[in-house]
């Protein structure tokens, strides 16, 4: 299984980003929706994000559409939607698939670090949470409906 910090990722603006420039930081990597009944969680994430940033959090938000087609916009627009709808500070990268023969290399990583419910590696819907520690470990996963909130308390303990 490769390190998480030898993988790259595109953002939405179409750059190309590794995943080392976030060595050090403890992250909130989720797959999120702008259509979706989870959508709201944006604003649990961006309030994670200015209260813990300045000690080494970022969340990174991946766009997926593989759950009802809840995200069905092209990359800028859905940068957009964040940008304005929920004032998002943290990286917003390119839409992606998160599961089957096309899941991102981050995605692969994650899920096999931390299989979900049932053992199962499969993400099961929008906004399952994967967190990473400083060292780069993934060292929890959370379903959709645990809210942002709820986690704040383990992303303290790693920083």
């Amino acid at each position: 299984m490769p390190e998480l910090y030898n993988l790259s990722a595109r953002r939405a603006d179409g750059t190309e980003a590794s995943l080392a420039e976030f060595r050090g930081k403890v992250l909130l990597i989720v797959n999120t929706a702008s259509r979706c009944g989870f959508t709201p969680q944006y604003e649990g994430l961006e309030a994670l994000q200015q209260q813990l940033a300045p000690r080494g959090f970022t969340v990174l938000a991946f766009p997926c559409n593989q759950f009802g087609a809840q995200e069905p916009g092209d990359d800028s627009s859905i940068a957009e939607f964040c940008a304005t709808t929920y004032r998002t500070s943290f990286p917003v990268f390119a839409k992606v698939e998160v599961n089957g023969a096309g899941a991102h290399p981050v995605f692969q990583h994650l899920k096999q670090a931390r299989r979900g419910l049932l053992g199962t590696g499969r993400i099961q819907w929008n906004f399952t949470k994967f967190l990473v520690d400083r060292q780069g470990e993934v060292v929890a996963r959370f379903a959709p409906v645990t809210k942002p909130a709820a986690i704040q308390g383990a992303i303290e303990k790693l920083l």
